[in-house]
């Protein structure tokens, strides 16, 4: 029996674990948190992510290690990794980690980006503004995710705010001032590469966020919007055999008229992925483990409409739930807390109006913010 070990004992590490054990496979979870997610399915390794005893146990303890997000040290990582193959590798994960390094990857591939200056202080803030004009958004180079560390700036009296905003207190930060895209609506990649070379990809996503959180992701229907398609699998094809990338990775894209624009990408299975669970093929999170320890990657095209549907701050009563058509719910089993990720749902549906029908049931047990959000009209064909 192979073992996997992941950095992280979250909801994406549990369903990691969740989809590897029906192939025999093993997993441990290294996690700060005694009670995490993952530590009802893969056996649990408690500390902190940059302590280097933990690591080595866990290197020593598994045949290959993986990670399910990229707030963690590279350095680290890198430790591991000269103990234990890691996979993606740490190239991915250091590309990902700074967002200006990102954008630099992207360009060198030829891949179109919003503009964007580097900022460290106040005055490269509004020099910034006065170049790539407004609306802009202030971002962290790192650390941010869920809309955290960042801020918009509408209009060029937003800068000291937003300085104090994303730089607290500090003279000097490692920032980032993109500028705005006017999009019309926000795509997500997610492909799988094998040890062999072999690539997988997944039905592009559409996806809805509210004050930065993903909110609804809806994959497109086969044969809809084949110029788009074409265009996120051909950026995705180079940034995985740049990267030499094994396992999941996504690449969310804002859609401009008939044209992609690379927004960020990470290295790991992916929210807006999590319909491919009861989606009808192989999941985002099966394909990551196969892929990792050598396996054959599998089908991942589904074959009716479905939904993904996050559920934020709590989780809706569960009686109530499963009387709507075609609802499979993933509790994370996590403590209620604002703005907090802690289950989702996946709707199936045998036509568009079922699949809408089951949104609007569902948007009910909603908090205001997410009921907005899911309820926008799809332009997903299905």
């Amino acid at each position: 029996m192979k073992r996997i070990g992941i950095v992280g004992g979250g909801q994406l590490a549990r369903m990691l674990a969740l989809a590897g054990r029906p192939l025999g496979l093993d997993f441990l979870a290294l996690d700060p948190a005694v009670n995490a997610p993952a530590a009802c399915v893969a056996s649990p390794i408690v500390a902190a992510f940059d302590d280097t005893v933990a690591l080595a146990k866990l290197a020593e303890a598994s045949d290959v290690v993986t990670y399910e997000f990229e707030n963690l040290s590279a350095q680290a990582l890198e430790g591991l990794a000269r103990i234990v193959t890691v996979r993606p590798g740490t190239r991915s994960l250091m590309i990902s980690q700074d967002r200006i390094n990102e954008k630099q990857m992207f360009a060198s591939l030829g891949l179109p980006t919003a503009p964007y200056r580097a900022v460290e202080t106040l005055a490269d803030l509004k020099t910034s503004i006065s170049v790539l004009g407004c609306p802009a958004i202030l971002k962290t180079r790192r650390l941010g995710y869920d809309g955290k560390g960042q801020s918009l700036i509408r209009q060029e009296i937003d800068a000291d705010n937003a300085w104090s905003t994303v730089a607290g207190c500090a003279a000097k930060a490692e920032l980032i001032l993109e500028g705005f895209v006017p999009f019309q609506y926000e795509v997500s990649q997610i492909s799988c590469r094998g040890i062999d070379g072999a690539i997988v990809h997944y039905p592009l996503s559409e996806n809805v966020h509210a004050a930065g959180i993903l909110r609804r992701s809806i994959p497109f229907a086969e044969g809809m919007n084949t110029s788009l398609v074409v265009q996120a699998r051909q950026a995705m094809e180079r940034l995985l055999v740049e990267l030499d990338h094994v396992g999941i990775l996504c690449i969310e894209f804002f859609v401009v008229g008939t044209d992609l624009i690379v927004n960020e990408m990470a290295p790991r299975v992916h929210n807006s992925g999590h319909w491919s669970i009861d989606g009808g093929g192989v999941s985002q999170f099966e394909n990551h483990v196969r892929a990792v320890v050598g396996l054959p990657l599998g089908n991942p095209a589904t074959v009716r409409p479905v939904a993904m549907i996050n559920l934020i701050g709590s989780m809706p009563p569960l009686s109530e739930l499963l009387q709507i058509p075609g609802v499979r719910v993933h509790d994370y089993d996590k403590e209620s807390r604002p703005d907090r990720k802690v289950g989702h749902l996946n709707l199936l549906a045998d036509s568009p109006s079922g699949l809408r029908a089951s949104i609007e049931a569902v948007a009910d047990y909603l908090p205001m913010d997410s009921r907005d959000a899911v309820l926008r009209p799809s332009i997903t064909a299905w």
